[in-house]
């Protein structure tokens, strides 16, 4: 990447946060405070504290939209083994592990609850999980669980900003691991900007928006600067 180039495109998104668009994707400040208060690996009733955990005032969108429902059927998967589910989501969240083994690991052991489901409810229409989206919805729990070490994952997003930026390896498949290394370093390079972070706080609702540290700006940057250059 060159520090000019994301020079350039932190000033278009600082222009840009100063424009009502700029409320596009604000909704995802609200769905990861909501994630923050309700999350609760210890709870017994692990179904309705992730029902809880994702949830959001305006859409469900990012899990939940035609032909794509990872939530409903992780519901569904909890159903069939709810302590295997919980232990996934310990694994997930387990640090001291790789990231892209620890995500995968979670796609691989989603197969087979919805193999054994499909076991169970031959008759049954659900043939996805939809947790295999080239780390999308995995993103998204990392995101929320930890807001200041990681963001939403959209690969033909963040391919656009890597051209964008300059970058002269251009991921040709989903790599979470690069992704989100890319993603801390442009949110410490971010964090310098005094000005774009006061239009983004600013932008923040205070009892409604998780106002602590998070790399969902990044995302909201990335998804943004990849169509100024296009």
């Amino acid at each position: 990447m060159q520090l000019h180039k994301i020079k350039e495109a932190f000033a278009r998104y600082e222009a840009w946060l100063g424009t009502p668009k700029a409320e596009e994707r604000l909704f995802l400040w609200e769905s990861q405070r909501l994630f923050q208060e309700n999350w609760d690996l210890d709870s017994e009733d692990l179904a309705g504290m992730y029902d809880r955990s994702l949830q959001n005032s305006t859409t469900r969108r990012y899990w939940f939209r035609e032909n794509y429902e990872p939530k409903k059927v992780m519901l569904v998967l909890m159903g069939v083994d709810r302590e295997f589910v919980r232990s996934m989501f310990k694994d997930l969240f387990l640090e001291s592990k790789g990231l892209t083994g620890r995500a995968d690991r979670f796609v691989f052991h989603c197969d087979q609850l919805l193999s054994e489901f499909k076991r169970q409810n031959p008759r049954s229409v659900e043939n996805n999980h939809y947790h295999n989206d080239n780390y999308q919805i995995i993103s998204l729990y990392l995101a929320f669980r930890y807001p200041d070490q990681y963001t939403f994952y959209d690969h033909e997003a963040f391919k656009r900003l890597m051209v964008a930026v300059g970058s002269r390896d251009i991921p040709v498949t989903p790599d979470i691991e690069r992704f989100s290394k890319v993603m801390r370093t442009l949110y410490g390079l971010m964090k310098k900007e005094e000005r774009l972070m006061e239009l983004h706080r600013k932008r923040l609702v205070a009892g409604r928006d998780y106002e602590g540290e998070s790399l969902l700006v990044a995302y909201d940057f990335y998804h943004t600067t990849g169509h100024f250059f296009t």
